[in-house]
């Protein structure tokens, strides 16, 4: 049944689309195809397939799916409307532009998810999460510490992962208190968003920015100030809501496995290659970030060489002190292996990712973000439209939201470009879907964190949010007189 639909709707877009544009073109620009038929069709595609993401949760099916074939879909019709006029080569090149815009970023991100599950499989984030276990830290202090972590841990460690390492805490610490994990999960999103929006490696509209080259890496550390009044408002309100108990400590004992700080080392070698390739030399971080893998490479070979020795040695020790749950557990130890990392890196954010740059791009081609442009960056002041992005990528998601103002390439200066990546990237925290945080919380914490429990305490996030923008429009109004 789906085939025909395709079939029909390809044969329907071959009947209707005539060349109406075509007098006002020149030969090797794109058409403005915005009052088309084939226009309205693409733009209904990716509204239906952005409806089955927003739905992930309730059909339990993964978002990249609905996006990889409307991405298919949008530059199929495309192609097929330029053939029919005798244009080929204009889609091709369109096609190629948009797809190495997206093969850099996600190269970008797939080294660092192989760095992060890396430290995941040396039970660093382990450690952490037994250490705030072990102090049996009160639920006030709880509440900060795991907030005021996730603050500083997601510019490095981006908000998603951040966000997950937390949640799992305050799960193990307050087992059963449904208040106080909720409050204590929307306390970890706002902080996880908040931390991510001023770091290149915190969120990937972030590090969209950063790579387009709108923001340069150390200008973002001028969204630190901005970032903590957002985090730091709502969650000084939200703190006297928080009861004061104190739960027992539980002793949980975590070894890091052979290696774990030098990977982590190593982490912040590539992370400070990728930054020098991109301000000294003005090459693509990407290179930087790739050399980086090639650090992680060659260590995980110097981890599987030495392995025997160091198995030896640990076992003689284990067998002289008649440690059997030692021995039992050296008996298990696998060589690391840096590729078994890379498969479990975030395919489906990776994917769906690539949907949303070819489906906007798409859509750009068609001329609809010439148009979206005009009316927000023509049509009101940019601060107005800059917040008004924010606040909608809560409900649509804030990849879409700024791959399209990227895309759109405003005249805006570098105060703006900075407004633009903190209203994106802390505009989420306003709702549990507007981020990757709140949605992966929603499934950690399934029945404690729920869209309503965030839904209640919207405004005062939002106070958060409006505080957060004045103070940059305060803190960094030098900034909005320079151009780019």
């Amino acid at each position: 049944m789906n085939n025909k639909l395709f079939l029909c709707l390809l044969l329907f877009s071959f009947m209707l689309f005539t060349p109406t544009s075509m007098a006002a073109s020149t030969v090797g620009s794109p058409l403005d195809l915005t009052a088309s038929t084939l226009g309205y069709i693409c733009i209904a595609i990716f509204v239906l397939a952005y409806a089955f993401v927003m739905l992930e949760e309730k059909l339990h099916m993964r978002k990249s799916k609905p996006v990889l074939v409307a991405a298919g879909l949008i530059w199929i019709l495309i192609g097929s409307y330029y053939v029919n006029n005798d244009l080929p080569g204009i889609t091709e090149a369109a096609f190629r532009h948009n797809l190495l815009e997206f093969a850099e970023l996600m190269l970008f991100l797939l080294v660092a998810m192989t760095y992060i599950n890396a430290l995941e499989e040396r039970r660093v984030f382990d450690a952490l999460r037994a250490w705030m276990i072990r102090k049996g830290f009160s639920y006030p202090v709880l509440f900060w510490l795991t907030g005021w972590l996730s603050f500083f841990i997601s510019p490095i460690a981006d908000n998603l992962t951040t966000a997950l390492l937390m949640c799992a805490v305050v799960m193990k610490v307050a087992e059963g208190d449904k208040k106080f994990i909720n409050l204590c999960c929307i306390n970890i999103v706002i902080a996880a968003n908040a931390g991510g929006a001023f770091s290149p490696f915190g969120d990937i509209t972030t590090l969209m920015v950063w790579q387009a080259g709108k923001v340069e890496f150390l200008e973002f550390f001028a969204l630190f100030l901005p970032s903590v009044v957002n985090y730091l408002v709502p969650a000084a309100i939200m703190s006297f809501f928080v009861e004061r108990k104190q739960p027992a400590a539980a002793q949980v004992d975590v070894e890091l496995k052979r290696g774990a700080i030098r990977i982590l080392c190593l982490f912040l070698l590539t992370v400070t290659t990728a930054v020098l390739c991109h301000s000294l030399l003005h090459l693509p971080p990407v290179l930087g970030m790739m050399m980086g893998l090639g650090y992680l490479q060659f260590f995980g070979y110097f981890l599987r060489m030495t392995l025997p020795g160091s198995l030896a040695r640990k076992k003689a020790l284990a067998e002289s002190k008649g440690d059997e749950r030692r021995l039992k557990s050296l008996g298990s130890v696998v060589p690391f292996d840096v590729f078994a990392k890379v498969s479990r890196a975030e395919w489906d954010t990776l994917l769906f990712f690539y949907g949303i740059v070819v489906c906007v791009g798409g859509l750009g081609f068609l001329g609809y973000l010439t148009l979206m442009s005009e009316a927000l960056y023509g049509g009101m002041s940019a601060t107005t439209a800059n917040v008004l992005l924010g606040m909608i990528s809560a409900v649509i998601d804030n990849i879409p939201v700024m791959f399209a103002v990227l895309a759109m390439s405003p005249e805006l200066s570098h105060g703006q470009w900075l407004l633009i990546t903190l209203t994106a990237g802390v505009g989420g925290s306003l709702l549990s879907i507007g981020s990757a945080a709140g949605v992966a919380l929603m499934g950690q914490a399934r029945g404690y964190y729920t869209f309503f429990g965030h839904l209640k305490w919207a405004p005062v996030i939002a106070l958060g949010y409006a505080a957060s923008i004045l103070v940059h429009l305060w803190v960094n109004s030098e900034l909005f007189t320079i151009y780019t």
